[in-house]
């Protein structure tokens, strides 16, 4: 794992051994990068399911203003605080908070905090034909309080796998859907 672009790039991303996270892989973020193009410099970044900081570091190597992490593992977020230390970049910047991803959403949607863009990628659910999905992603795009976190003009990078299928709610309106192998990123925007 690396930072792949920006002023870290090629900065070298320590994560915890074993299955508990699962990093989105080099190729799918240069796809996501590819797809946001410049619209990362000088974005209010709110990165959700945060792991070790492979996408939330990204967008701050690539020029965002600010940073906010969610990660609810204290260990996961050691791995953070390394991470961001060995990248250099501007830890001022950044906001690293250790909690369940609902309940900082619910509190930043009270303190009325607005992002440009808002990077998830959960842990993958199970596959889900015949049923609706029940899985974290899911869990995000059924949340009251997420649309109102993300500028109208913003954008939501929502990663999941190939065999859960998201049931899309009103409040989102799908831009791009990436695939690359069992990894699925849609680029949403909202609808109100």
């Amino acid at each position: 794992m690396r930072i792949i672009g920006g002023l870290a790039a090629e900065t070298l991303l320590k994560v915890p051994e074993g299955l508990a996270v699962r990093p989105t892989p080099d190729k799918v973020k240069l796809a996501i990068f590819n797809s946001l193009g410049t619209f990362v410099e000088g974005a209010r970044v709110l990165d959700l399911f945060a792991g070790s900081g492979a996408l939330g570091l990204e967008c701050l190597s690539r020029g965002a203003r600010e940073l906010v992490s969610i990660e609810k593992s204290e260990r996961h977020g050691r791995f953070y605080r390394t991470n961001l230390q060995a990248t250099r970049l501007p830890a001022a910047t950044v906001e690293l908070r250790i909690q369940d991803v609902f309940t900082a959403m619910g509190q930043l949607a009270t303190a009325r905090r607005q992002f440009d863009l808002i990077v998830a990628d959960p842990p993958y659910g199970e596959k889900n034909v015949g049923r609706r999905s029940t899985s974290m992603a899911q869990q995000l795009l059924d949340d009251p309080a997420l649309p109102g976190l993300l500028n109208p003009e913003g954008l939501f990078v929502l990663g999941h796998t190939r065999r859960d299928t998201l049931e899309m709610t009103p409040a989102w309106k799908e831009k791009r859907l990436l695939k690359h192998g069992d990894t699925w990123m849609r680029l949403l925007v909202r609808t109100t």
